[in-house]
């Protein structure tokens, strides 16, 4: 079968492995239909991904038909449409046995720490596969994944209806986080660079928001907040400075969100963090968060129709990345398809 694997840093190539088998622990055959790029699979092809591994079958965002399903498989049967996990952990680390997986001592993530989604079958186990709502196409479905990256922070956040959030960065992850955010609370600033994606903010939820290249972000955080500064800050731009601009940002008592993967260093003030008794966390990937973002659709409460802007077949996995580097305004999410199998 076919697959997208990154030999190494900005080398690309279509392979053939051999199509895997179902096993008493991987006892689900997952036949792909649409795969997502993310910047992290962008970062894998560029290098700038600290976590990943070469060579590497990419691909995270994994939506599929069940093909075959191994004895006293339960959850799911042949025909059914599944999103798939891309968190495996252990289940016996000090993590896993207070529940957070999702930084296992033995982290394993499909596309990054292990084969992904970029191939035309893969073999998991019936836990990991989520029966998708008939509301979703398949290619918006891979849509859900990043969503449970949104629900993740939000969470770890604990963010409440009286908080006054501050996001910072309204791209892919800052406007997914918007959407579950709006949910929970209603003071939700929005901080960003381009007018446009501010006022897609705006229209999606946003309260407030700030220009941060013709504005000062501290000062009108603080207008916007009544002089006390935000109650909880989310770091969705992850730049160089981003964390140190929201430790500013931040009010007495509050709690701040870095979600950046860059090993790159960064300024951090201790008397910000100390003189405020501020909270820093840090949040990755999802922590069992597929069945709340699938309720959230069922419920009417979430939307994800209509999110991606492009596609492309498996085969021309080459021209998703090199249109992904082109910044062409036009791109919101592009989904690689698997229709040249079929």
């Amino acid at each position: 079968m076919k697959a997208v694997q990154i030999i190494q840093p900005n080398e690309l190539k279509i392979i053939d492995v051999e199509k895997p088998v179902i096993d008493e622990k991987n006892n689900v055959l997952v036949k792909m239909t649409a795969a997502g790029i993310c910047g992290s699979d962008v970062g894998i092809y560029h290098g700038t991904n600290a976590a990943a591994t070469y060579p590497r079958i990419i691909g995270h965002e994994m939506v599929g038909r069940v093909a075959e399903v191994g004895p006293g498989v339960t959850q799911v049967k042949a025909g059914d449409r599944v999103i798939v996990n891309q968190v495996t952990s252990c289940g016996h680390c000090y993590p896993c046995r207070i529940g957070r997986g999702n930084v296992c001592d033995s982290l394993a993530v499909r596309g990054v720490h292990i084969d992904g989604g970029y191939r035309e079958f893969l073999a998991v186990p019936e836990s990991d596969c989520y029966l998708l709502p008939d509301s979703l196409s398949d290619k918006d479905a891979v849509m859900i994944e990043p969503t449970t990256i949104a629900i993740q922070s939000c969470t770890r956040a604990e963010l409440k209806k009286d908080d006054m959030l501050l996001i910072y960065g309204s791209g892919a992850l800052g406007s997914t986080i918007l959407k579950i955010a709006r949910l929970m609370c209603d003071h939700i600033i929005v901080a960003d660079i381009v007018d446009d994606k501010l006022e897609a903010a705006k229209a999606n939820g946003a309260k407030y928001t700030i220009n941060v290249m013709k504005e000062d972000l501290v000062e009108k955080v603080k207008e916007y907040t009544e002089g006390h500064g935000s109650t909880v800050s989310i770091d969705s731009a992850c730049t160089k400075d981003s964390l140190i601009q929201l430790l500013k940002a931040t009010g007495n008592a509050g709690r701040v969100m870095t979600m950046g993967f860059s090993v790159a260093g960064t300024e951090v003030n201790q008397f910000l963090i100390t003189s405020k008794e501020l909270d820093v966390r840090g949040s990755r990937l999802q922590n069992k968060m597929f069945g709340k973002a699938i309720q959230l659709i069922h419920e009417g409460k979430l939307d994800l129709n209509g999110a991606v802007s492009h596609t492309f077949p498996l085969l021309k996995a080459q021209e998703a990345f090199d249109f992904v580097d082109s910044h062409d305004p036009s791109i919101r999410k592009i989904v690689l398809t698997f229709d040249c199998f079929e």
